[in-house]
């Protein structure tokens, strides 16, 4: 079997403190597979700098000088961490025959590459790094990713259990994924709709190597309700549920008033309708609140705009990008 060619997407915001050591445990190991004959001597890294503050860019500039191995991709402003994923699986997908994406900050293990190869050489078009534990967690990030699992798996949202982007996509299912139209990218919900025969790579996740985490608690709320949003419509169903239920209480509570009139039984009833305003209202502005995220999202993905803009792109062997990708 020829060995394939491979590339390692790392999308990159505001890394400028981690990057040379990511630049070179990657090299080291697609070095390595290069030499053992495992991946194409064509192999590439090619790192994907989303519009990032700081010194990102010219690290990653210093890294593909004199490396023919390593390319980058600079994005015109900040995207996302998801957007900035698509940004380099689609700008490098035709000339590969697969490809890994992994963070910049070196938590997901590395040397964990080579299985990801031997999982797609046995014919697995999607292989998913999945954690073999979370010890390294605090107890609160471990229990609310777990009940996170649960709501989604619940809301009929195919996710694979303690998966972040660690994964292997072959040609295959890239060029599926490339297919995909929508503009509000959850790629975690979006690859298992793919199908083909996929598999697992287990591995131990490790500390942050150096800068600060992109994902506070905020960050993570808002990434949690774009999953929900973008792959489920349960959430408004449950808005027609809670109304039907409002409503039943609402006719319980008019027979009870009606019922204690005729008994002579009326009393003040400041506190139970003043209870009764705040709940109800923070019912409502609830829904509608969850009603606008959807209908956010419509208004996203008419107007068709692009999902990023690459500003500047390092590879040697095609043509400079400036422009426009959808």
């Amino acid at each position: 079997m020829q060995a394939p060619v491979l590339y390692i997407v790392v999308p990159c915001y505001n890394e400028e403190a981690v990057l040379p050591e990511t630049g070179r445990r990657l090299h080291a190991a697609l070095k390595g597979l290069t030499e053992q004959g495992r991946v194409s001597p064509r192999s590439r890294i090619t790192f994907v700098d989303d519009g990032s503050k700081d010194g990102t860019w010219p690290a990653i500039l210093a890294l593909t000088k004199g490396n023919p191995s390593i390319e980058g991709i600079k994005l015109a402003h900040n995207v996302g961490h998801q957007r900035a994923l698509w940004a380099g699986m689609n700008r490098v997908r035709e000339r590969c025959d697969c490809l890994i994406t992994i963070d910049a900050d070196l938590q997901d293990d590395v040397e964990a590459i080579g299985r990801f190869v031997e999982r797609y050489n046995e014919g697995c078009q999607v292989v998913y790094g999945v954690r073999s534990s979370r010890k390294t967690d605090t107890s609160f990030k471990r229990r609310s990713a777990h009940l996170y699992y649960g709501l989604m798996k619940r809301l009929g949202v195919e996710l694979e259990f303690d998966h972040a982007d660690y994964r292997l996509l072959g040609r295959e299912a890239l060029d599926a994924l490339a297919a995909f139209p929508e503009r509000n990218l959850f790629l975690r919900g979006m690859v298992p709709l793919l199908g083909f025969k996929q598999g697992r790579v287990y591995y131990e996740r490790g500390e942050r190597f150096a800068g600060e985490s992109k994902y506070p608690l905020k960050k993570m709320l808002m990434f949690a309700m774009e999953g929900i949003t973008s792959f489920s419509v349960k959430p408004i169903r449950c808005i027609l549920a809670l109304g039907a239920l409002f409503l039943v209480l609402g006719l319980a509570m008019a027979v009870w008033a009606v019922i204690s009139r005729y008994l002579g039984r009326t009393v003040a009833g400041w506190a139970s309708i003043m209870v009764s305003l705040w709940v109800i209202g923070g019912a409502q502005l609830m829904a509608l609140g969850l009603i606008g995220e959807y209908v956010g999202k419509v208004y996203t993905e008419v107007k068709r705009r692009p999902r990023y803009i690459i500003e500047e792109y390092t590879a040697k062997d095609e043509e400079q990008a400036d422009g426009t990708q959808e």
